[in-house]
Formats: structure tokens, C-alpha cells, sequence
């Protein structure tokens, strides 16, 4: 007897699909979220949306249920983002923007949807304008501006950064600018005084982003380069190395600026950038500035590029000293030279700080160059006995947290 199986094949459930791992219902996907959120049913209408979005993928970035981001983000904005877009910056880039290496993607991307290419919030230089609005208001207000600058600034900047130079720059300069402007023009060797500065930093003479100075030359222009007198300071055009400087370091100044120089030299403590081999050059720059002095940078800029922690502890500090704050650094100090302690601009201290405080009347506690320091018999007691001019962490620029702790560091028969 042979036995006969019969086998009776049943349903197998199918295998999960992993594109719907919350398993919502058919036809959910793209429809669920805008049940509640019908505000981006218009959003859906731009021009431009966010690929996850156009395909109904908002767990791509969001989690239905709960969160320990905002918004309910699977992740920080920049980790979600960078899963996808994860070469904006590339390993060794030269320069960065910010933003980019902070993760602020959303500072300038709608991460749904906008009217604009590349999901931007605005379109050309007004977006870079929404953060850099000081830049934005010189733009608008210059006489003579920049036709790239006005249509676009990623005409010469890179947005999240550039490989290989300083600035976002696509490219780097002159490059950049050749690219529209024709250098071996007869009229171009013959404005710069037959001078190769096609082979130059332009931005040395001409601000790349509008000026009030014809030829987009820096506001404040060195008079033998607005006068056409190059020669006064480099070797002839026809020589074999004509922009090299004929003298070098401050000697090449002293010959306009000679009753400074030589006053600076016979002072007792010089600032060491005005007599290294660089000179005057480590601070101004020969050509144009913005800044005024014909200052490489604004003054605060400049100063904390060698006195970083000076202004570190500035931002640190519970109080801001408008001097350092606002970067006038030599309303106390000179910056070539001084007879007095830390190059201050007058020989007292206290004359110094009396020139914004009246201290006669702040305090009865004796200070002067008559009054000992207690804690130090070749020192007098004066303003920077109890106050730190560049800030501290405490009120009223004081090294102490209380006024007890700061006097008992004298009156030691008071310490408890």
C-alpha cells in the first residue's frame, strides 16, 4: 500500500519591504504627514523641493514618534544632512564658510522647499548679505561697484569652501581676476606705470567689492601710488625684478616719514614689527587700505593677530572695555614706539585711564607715584593695581571675584 502525501501549500507572509519599515498603510507614505502638516502642501508647489520630500520620505529626516532633537530630527541637522551630501568640505581645504563647518546647513537651505535653485532662502548676493550685512550696506553705498558682486558673489567665492585658497576663492588672484579682465592690453601696462602687476595680488591696490575711489581703489590710497609715483619705492619697470622695493624694511618709508622714523628709533621700547626685516609692512600696506593708516586690517583685527590673548580675555571678560571692545587699541597704546612701560601713549598710568575716567572722584583710597604697593616695594599703587585694563572675568575689570578678596590681598591683618 502506497501512502500518498498530499501537501497543501499555505500563504507565506512576504518579506518586509525595508523602504516601509514603519509599515504604514498602502498609499500612506506621501499622503500620511500632510494630513496634519497641511502647510506643505504649498511648500509642494515651489519650484524646488527637497528629493526626500518630493518622494514622500519624511522619516528620511524626521522621527514619527519622538525625538531627543528638535523638530523631531533622527539626528543633529548637520549628521542628517551630510548622510547624503557628504563633500561639502573637502579634507586640508584652504578656506571654509562658517556655517558649513558648523552645521548650519538651514542658514541659507529651505530643507523642504524654496523658489530658488538649490533649495537656497533667497536668491544671489542677497542671501550672502543676510549675514554679512556690513559688507552688504559699503556694496549698495559705493560709488563705484563691482559688476560680478552685484550679480552674484559665487561668481568668485565658493559657498562651503575652496581646496586650494584663502576666501572661498574659486581661484586665486590674479586668476581670478583675469578672467575677465584683459591684462595685455595696451591701455592696462599703461594705467599701471608699465608695471607687471598682471602677475600681482590686485587686491592690494583695488577692493574686489566697490569703492568710493575711482578704479576701485581702497577709500584711503598712498599718495605716490594715487599720484602714479611707483618708482619712488620699487626699481624701474624695464629692470630685470621690478617690484622688488629698493630699500627694505622701515628705510624704505623713512624717506617720507623720516621725522617719524627717527623719532620712533631713539625712543627707549619700539614695537619690534616697525624694525624686523618687514618693517612698516607688517601693519600697513603701501598701496590702498580700507581700514584707515593705510592698516592691512581694522585695528582690532590687526593687534589680535599677535596679541591673541589679549583679546581673548576681552571676550571672556563679564565687562567690555570700549577701547579694546570697539579696537581703538591706540587710544592707550603707540603702536611704534613709547618711553613708557607696554608703549602706553603717556607716562602715568593714571593719566592714561583719566583721559575717559575721572579717578579723583571714584575712589578715596590713596594712589599715586608717592604711595607703595604693599606687595611689591618698587611698584606704586595705581589704577591697574585693582583693575585689569583688558578685562577679567569679574565686574569692573577687578582681579577678584569680590571687593573683600581684592583688599585683603593688602590689608592682610583683615584676612580671616
Amino acid at each position: 500500500m502506497v501512502t500518498v502525501l498530499v501537501l497543501t501549500l499555505l500563504p507565506v507572509p512576504a518579506v518586509a519591504d525595508t523602504k516601509n519599515a514603519l509599515r504604514l498603510r498602502n498609499g500612506a507614505k506621501e499622503k500620511l504627514c500632510l494630513e496634519c502638516h497641511e502647510g506643505f502642501k504649498e511648500k509642494l508647489k515651489k519650484s524646488h523641493v527637497h528629493t526626500p520630500l518630493a518622494k514622500g520620505e519624511c522619516t528620511g529626516c524626521h522621527n514619527p514618534h519622538t525625538s531627543s532633537h528638535d523638530l523631531l530630527m533622527n539626528a543633529e541637522t548637520k549628521d542628517i544632512c551630510y548622510q547624503c551630501h557628504d563633500h561639502m568640505v573637502s579634507e586640508g581645504a584652504a578656506s571654509a564658510h562658517q556655517v558649513v563647518v558648523d552645521g548650519q546647513c538651514t542658514a541659507c537651505h529651505d530643507p523642504h522647499a524654496a523658489d530658488n535653485r538649490m533649495n537656497l532662502i533667497r536668491s544671489g548676493s542677497d542671501l550672502c548679505y543676510g549675514c554679512h550685512k556690513e559688507l552688504g550696506h559699503k556694496i549698495s553705498d559705493s560709488k563705484f561697484q563691482h559688476s560680478p558682486v552685484k550679480k552674484d558673489c559665487l561668481k568668485c567665492h565658493n559657498p562651503h569652501a575652496s581646496s586650494d585658497h584663502a576666501n572661498l576663492l574659486v581661484k586665486g588672484v590674479p586668476g581670478l581676476c583675469k578672467t575677465c579682465h584683459q591684462t595685455n592690453k595696451t591701455t592696462f601696462k599703461k594705467i599701471h606705470m608699465n608695471y607687471p602687476v598682471d602677475k600681482a595680488d590686485c587686491t592690494s591696490c583695488h577692493d574686489p567689492h566697490g569703492s568710493n575711489i575711482a578704479a576701485m581703489l581702497y577709500d584711503n590710497v598712498h599718495q605716490p601710488v594715487s599720484k602714479g609715483m611707483c618708482k619712488q619705492c620699487h626699481n624701474a619697470p624695464e629692470s630685470a625684478e621690478p617690484l622688488k622695493l629698493k630699500q627694505e624694511g622701515y628705510k624704505s618709508c623713512q624717506g617720507c616719514h623720516y621725522e617719524m622714523v627717527t623719532d620712533t628709533l631713539n625712543l627707549k621700547r619700539i614695537h619690534w614689527p616697525v624694525i624686523d626685516s618687514k618693517g612698516c609692512l607688517n601693519c600697513h600696506t603701501p598701496h590702498a587700505s580700507a581700514a584707515g593708516g593705510l592698516l592691512l586690517k581694522p585695528q582690532k583685527t590687526l593687534c589680535a593677530g599677535c596679541h591673541v590673548d589679549t583679546i581673548a580675555r576681552q571676550e571672556r571678560s563679564s565687562a567690555k572695555h570700549p577701547p579694546v571692545d570697539e579696537g581703538d587699541c591706540t587710544a592707550c597704546h603707540d603702536p611704534h614706539g613709547s618711553d613708557n612701560q607696554f608703549i602706553m601713549n603717556q607716562s602715568s598710568v593714571m593719566d592714561v585711564c583719566g583721559t575717559c575716567h575721572d579717578w579723583q572722584s571714584h575712589s578715596s583710597h590713596p594712589i599715586g607715584n608717592k604711595v607703595v604697593d604693599p606687595r611689591n616695594k618698587n611698584i606704586t599703587l595705581q589704577c591697574l593695581s585693582c583693575h585689569r585694563s583688558h578685562g577679567t572675568e569679574y565686574k569692573h575689570f577687578l582681579y577678584y571675584a569680590t571687593t573683600n578678596e581684592l583688599c585683603i590681598q593688602c590689608h592682610t591683618g583683615y584676612r580671616r
